[in-house]
């Protein structure tokens, strides 16, 4: 953790030419008082001057790390803006192992490939994947889209990571206090959920959060919140929680649930 306040000290980055493709070009960009690092879209192999193989990405990144090691304070975090880049786990722990050595902090990653959303949340990192990625403060009704295809994610949700997704989320392992998972469709758990769970984000009541072990910090489904009970119960078994007709979150046994039937209560 650094000591420099956010609100008080917003990193500095060197300038750009002014005849130079900036969507084209490895850069680093001050915004909201937050340092982002964007990468060139992967563009069409057929169209050399678009498409960056990872050798040329990796070689630009270094030279802006080189180049900018007095524009920024020690341990800022950084935020990934990925784009359309397909990265594997090895070339994300690559980038993350540059930014360390130049006293930088990779935190998220922002990307409109599934895969590399994985590769992301497996390595740790806090992730939000968007099927287009023109600007990080874009307005919540400037990005309304139809809900993505569910994301897969066999790992642990460690204390500090979140997952934010426009579909469905699935997530073979635990949520850990402190983590977050929001997603625009249902939340499936097969493993203990201790965080936080947002399902339909985007106002879809219908949705529903599902795990094996439910003690979550809070659950949300669209602008319906709800809280553990005080006391834990002595034997846990897979549950559900929905929004009822009567506008309240209910915790429902697995097997005694059916989202057909769930209106006729």
């Amino acid at each position: 953790m650094t000591d420099a306040s956010p609100s008080t000290s917003v990193p500095v980055v060197p300038p750009t030419p002014p005849d130079v493709d900036l969507t084209q070009q490895v850069r680093f960009r001050s915004e909201g008082g937050k340092l982002l690092l964007l990468l060139p879209p992967e563009g069409d192999d057929d169209q050399s001057n678009t498409s960056f193989r990872w050798t040329e990405v990796w070689q630009q990144l270094k030279q802006r790390l080189d180049a900018g090691e007095r524009f920024w304070q020690s341990e800022t975090t950084v935020h990934l803006i990925a784009r359309d880049r397909l990265l594997d786990g090895r070339q994300l722990q690559t980038i993350a192992d540059a930014l360390t050595e130049a006293q930088l902090q990779l935190k998220r990653v922002y990307t409109s490939r599934r895969q590399t959303a994985v590769a992301a949340a497996t390595a740790g990192y806090s992730v939000e994947q968007q099927a287009s990625i023109s600007h990080l403060n874009q307005p919540t009704q400037e990005i309304a889209q139809a809900m993505a295809e569910p994301l897969y994610l066999e790992t642990t949700l460690r204390s500090g990571a979140d997952i934010h997704h426009n579909g469905t989320v699935i997530i073979l392992g635990d949520v850990n206090a402190g983590s977050a998972v929001v997603a625009e469709g249902d939340i499936l758990v097969w493993g203990r959920l201790r965080g936080v769970a947002h399902a339909g984000s985007k106002g879809n009541a219908r949705c529903l959060i599902m795990a094996m072990q439910m003690e979550p910090t809070q659950l949300r489904i669209a602008d319906f919140v709800a809280r553990p009970p005080e006391t834990p119960p002595i034997q846990y078994h897979p549950e559900v929680a929905y929004v009822t007709p009567q506008a309240t979150i209910r915790i429902a046994r697995a097997a005694d649930f059916h989202r057909g039937g769930k209106d006729q209560e």
